[in-house]
């Protein structure tokens, strides 16, 4: 290991009092990570771990597998970031429990998108203001960064999605360059599967797992899963040798992407969704289930929700019906401004969009002062 990258690692060793800072920054990372359009990276940056977090990812290198594959654990454990990982993955793990199961977020973002969206939206306006005021002596090179980060940010996240081949080479890039963007702030992960068109191809595959295709489908993700491993060793190691030799002018290319994304962000938008079965039985016409359903229609403004198919008459002439599991994705988002655009004058949810956005601005002062005090 070169000396400055052994430096840096001693240098950024987490201590105790870090620990309730690292549990609240990595549950912010992880309730971001929920939301399509928005990267864990993203709030990375925002609370100030950014350049902490790429330099904790590139300290698993080579030598810690070795070590840990040959039950080495006390030296492996040596010259790596564990604590600040273990701690930052413990908040990330908790967010995504707490906003599936405890306050479904993925369940308001189709009941009430202007306010989850107002509310990132407001966080990534703040974090613009508070990580450029941070940049010492700003001048118009930062602001010629900005500028190029800006542009690149809003070219990617309006690609438009394109046929692409399932070959396990293509699979392999596709994860190399979707854990790429979860550790680029202003794009997501989920968002460059979905322009690759490998999206539902990569969550099907996840879906099998445990039913009678479960082998085939670790066979499929196996390549997905190499390709994350080598674009997260690579490019956490690009990010890292940027940050520690040209830091202004990285965050200036980031802050970039950050206001490039602000596109796919804004909370008013006329959004399509395509339905996915994603299971489909048939049974009794007098079961249960089904005269549950039909007694008691399930709510499609639902990210994922069951409903009645077509009713079939067997040979002896029996009822039967089948029963649909469908899972919504947005395939396209068109922003307007509320009474303003001639197409869509106003929204019903005006004001959950400015609450939204005032939460999210009152949130990034607050970060803002526990960076400082942390």
């Amino acid at each position: 290991m070169a000396e400055t990258d052994q430096q840096n690692l001693e240098k950024d060793k987490t201590s105790w009092s870090e620990y309730p800072f690292l549990l609240l920054k990595g549950f912010l990372m992880g309730s971001a990570d929920i939301v399509p359009g928005v990267s864990g990276g993203t709030m990375a940056l925002i609370v100030g771990i950014y350049k902490q977090l790429i330099d904790a990812i590139k300290s698993f290198d080579v030598q810690f597998f070795k070590r840990f594959l040959t039950f080495k654990f006390k030296k492996a454990l040596r010259d790596v970031h564990w604590q600040f990982m273990v701690m930052l993955l413990s908040g990330i793990f908790c967010a995504v429990l707490f906003f599936t199961k405890v306050v479904p977020l993925q369940v308001y973002m189709f009941s009430d998108p202007e306010l989850i969206f107002g509310l990132f939206f407001g966080l990534i306006v703040g974090s613009i203001f508070v990580l450029t005021k941070a940049i010492d002596d700003f001048n118009w090179i930062h602001v010629g960064m900005i500028v190029l980060g800006a542009g690149i940010g809003f070219w990617v996240v309006t690609l438009v999605p394109t046929d692409t081949p399932e070959s396990p080479l293509f699979v392999f890039l596709s994860g190399s360059i979707a854990i790429c963007a979860m550790i680029l702030p202003g794009v997501s992960g989920s968002y460059f599967l979905l322009i690759l068109r490998k999206y539902d191809f990569i969550l099907s595959q996840i879906g099998k797992l445990g039913s009678a295709d479960t082998g085939a489908a670790l066979f499929t993700l196996l390549p997905f899963v190499i390709g994350a491993a080598v674009g997260l060793a690579l490019f956490s190691r690009l990010l890292s040798w940027l940050l520690h030799r040209y830091e202004t002018q990285t965050l200036a290319v980031l802050i970039g992407f950050l206001i490039g994304s602000l596109y796919v962000i804004w909370p008013y938008q006329d959004r399509t969704y395509k339905e996915i079965v994603t299971s489909q039985k048939v049974v009794a016409y007098s079961s249960e289930q089904a005269v549950e359903l039909r007694n008691n229609p399930p709510d499609e403004n639902r990210p994922e929700f069951v409903r009645l198919g077509d009713i079939i008459t067997t040979d002896s002439g029996a009822k039967q019906v089948e029963i649909i599991t469908i899972k919504k994705k947005l395939i396209t988002s068109n922003p307007f401004i509320p009474y303003v655009s001639i197409e869509k004058s106003g929204t019903n949810h005006f004001w959950e969009g400015i609450l939204g956005g005032f939460i999210g601005l009152i949130m990034v002062i607050g970060l803002d002062y526990l960076r400082s005090e942390a």
